[in-house]
């Protein structure tokens, strides 16, 4: 997938699904979890590492684009890549495949914050430096 380095198999659980057979909206927005919390591990050390700076992440927004349903059984790939880590803010961008085609796409929004008081404060340097290292590998030489 052009553009993204970083991706997670995903399988689409029968839970996942509605009375059709179709894997519910709401399934998305948990594989892209799966992505990024999977991305972060990778590359920053873990969401773990956040918590434990006293720093929680949450997300502002959230939007997802669905072109082809995915049923019971698929096998996805979900692809995740970071960017935008400046302040308090960073968004990941998310595609969904199934046997090479795009199934859906969408991003998340999220605000760093103190984890006592709940203020936004500033990504910390160590996690917008292995952003900023995973996303170079993403970038055309």
């Amino acid at each position: 997938m052009d553009g993204f380095t970083f991706s997670v198999p995903v399988r689409v659980r029968f839970a996942d699904t509605d009375a059709q057979g179709i894997a519910h909206n709401s399934a998305y927005l948990v594989w892209f979890e799966v992505a990024r919390v999977e991305f972060l591990e990778r590359y920053a050390g873990g969401y773990q590492r956040l918590r434990d700076s006293g720093i929680e992440s949450f997300v502002l927004e959230a939007h997802t684009r669905f072109l082809k349903p995915a049923r019971f059984d698929d096998r996805l790939l979900v692809h995740a890549r970071c960017h935008l880590a400046r302040g308090a803010r960073f968004r990941f961008d998310y595609v969904v495949e199934r046997n090479g085609a795009t199934i859906a796409d969408g991003w998340t929004e999220h605000a760093a914050v103190d984890a006592t008081t709940l203020r936004p404060t500033r990504l910390p340097s160590w996690l917008v430096d292995a952003i900023a290292t995973a996303e170079a590998s993403t970038s055309p030489a």
